[in-house]
């Protein structure tokens, strides 16, 4: 299903076409509209003039996630106040949170983009969504929601926490499709599973619309199987727009970037070279039609690669792999790159353990040490002190193999490790605590 055939299915070509006409739209607009940029641009040699091909993008110098708390509140934002008609952020719970302004061009944009992959998930005028994700200064929750409205979908804007309630909602209103992290579907669906109530209640359940962290194919199999439903990823932050950047269709062969609103790049993140198609690298994203606060080959942090060969649903623009981690969420354990992913997807093919873990980095003299906290489905286990013995050993067995390092293994009862109605905090990193 489409939202805009005519464009999700545009010829390469005519997209590049389109691209360069917009590239040169917001480059010139950046440069004009936001000092930040007037002078990064002018360092850098580049004049809104210079830009004759998508090639001239890689002069641009890149814009981080500094940059924009550098700038804080609304350094970067290219309108003035009275033209902003929505201010979202981060949590900031690193600094100062990174803070984006919506025109009201840019809220319709932002509801296409999420009309369009919606519907290429399989969602219809008929759906009943129940939206699980937190309200508020996060994006994903609002994105969703006018996407999903704009398809004329029935949207329950439940938000996140108090999950009991949620699952009444579910049961009563006859939820059809469902938006959370994937984390908190999981959590959802075991919750439901210790109610009184069967799970034929939750039958019409049918559509998984999950994004706002990683989900491992390991994962999104227990999601499920465990409701019953046809689950998707979709990306995006708040920095580009919210979720709506990509999107799976129906295929799950690759996330379907909005190519005609987001130009990708994919470099190394290391000397930021550009990676040939289908080498994996860190996403670097501008966006081509932004008024609010239009960003220049933003530094996503996010590793993925990128191909452009059409998809088998019709669909024309690249497709990004899965995110398989963030360069600055790696961790590095005795000279290893580890992402929590790789450990996540060992552990949920373990049957006697939950989806549930904690990742523990510690320094030990000169050298970095690494815990594995996993949860049990049976806490009855811990009965046999024989059992858990083994099933240690075979889970650190099972993270050598992949990882190429030896890592302590906890076992703890079920229901032990927290669980997070936003976005799951997979890692505890005590090496520079004292």
């Amino acid at each position: 299903m489409f939202f805009q055939k005519d464009i999700e299915t545009m010829p390469r070509k005519q997209l590049e076409e389109l691209q360069l006409e917009r590239l040169k739209w917001t480059v010139d607009y950046c440069y004009k509209n936001v000092p930040f940029y007037t002078k990064k641009l002018d360092e850098a040699g580049v004049t809104p003039d210079s830009i004759k091909s998508l090639e001239d993008i890689k002069r641009i110098p890149p814009t981080t996630k500094a940059d924009l708390r550098d700038n804080y509140p609304f350094g970067l934002f290219a309108k003035p106040m009275k033209e902003i008609v929505r201010i979202h952020a981060s949590s900031g719970t690193t600094g100062k949170p990174t803070v984006v302004g919506y025109t009201k061009h840019d809220l319709d944009i932002w509801s296409d983009c999420m009309a369009r992959i919606c519907m290429a998930a399989g969602a219809t005028s008929e759906d009943i969504v129940q939206i699980s994700f937190g309200y508020g200064m996060f994006t994903g929750a609002l994105g969703l929601h006018y996407g999903l409205e704009k398809i004329g979908a029935t949207v329950i804007p439940n938000s996140s926490g108090n999950t009991e309630k949620a699952l009444m909602y579910m049961r009563d209103f006859g939820t059809t499709a469902l938006v959370a992290t994937p984390s908190y579907a999981l959590y959802m669906c075991e919750t439901a599973k210790s109610l009184e109530y069967p799970m034929s209640d939750y039958s019409r359940l049918r559509l998984g619309l999950f994004g706002s962290e990683g989900c491992t194919p390991e994962m999104r199999t227990q999601i499920e199987s465990g409701w019953g439903l046809f689950a998707t990823d979709n990306y995006g932050m708040s920095e580009l727009m919210g979720p709506g950047v990509s999107g799976e269709c129906r295929e799950r062969n690759g996330l379907h970037f909005n190519e005609d609103f987001f130009l990708p790049e994919i470099v190394d993140p290391d000397t930021l070279e550009a990676r040939d198609e289908g080498e994996y690298g860190e996403l670097l994203v501008t966006t081509l039609t932004k008024e609010g606060i239009p960003l220049l080959r933003y530094r996503t942090r996010d590793i993925t690669k990128i191909t452009y060969e059409p998809c088998k649903c019709g669909r024309t623009h690249a497709r990004m792999e899965k995110v398989q981690g963030r360069s600055d969420d790696m961790l590095k354990i005795r000279g290893v790159n580890i992402f929590p992913s790789q450990i996540e997807s060992v552990l949920i093919a373990i049957d006697q353990v939950s989806p549930h873990y904690q990742l523990v980095v510690r320094r030990e003299g000169f050298a970095d040490t690494l815990e594995v906290q996993v949860e049990l489905v049976d806490s009855s286990l811990l009965d046999s002190y024989g059992k858990i013995q083994q099933l240690q050993k075979d889970i650190a067995k099972k993270i050598q193999t992949v990882l190429g390092i030896q890592c302590k293994i906890s076992i703890v009862e079920h229901g032990t490790i927290e669980r997070f109605v936003g976005k799951a905090k997979r890692v505890i990193d005590l090496r520079n605590v004292k």
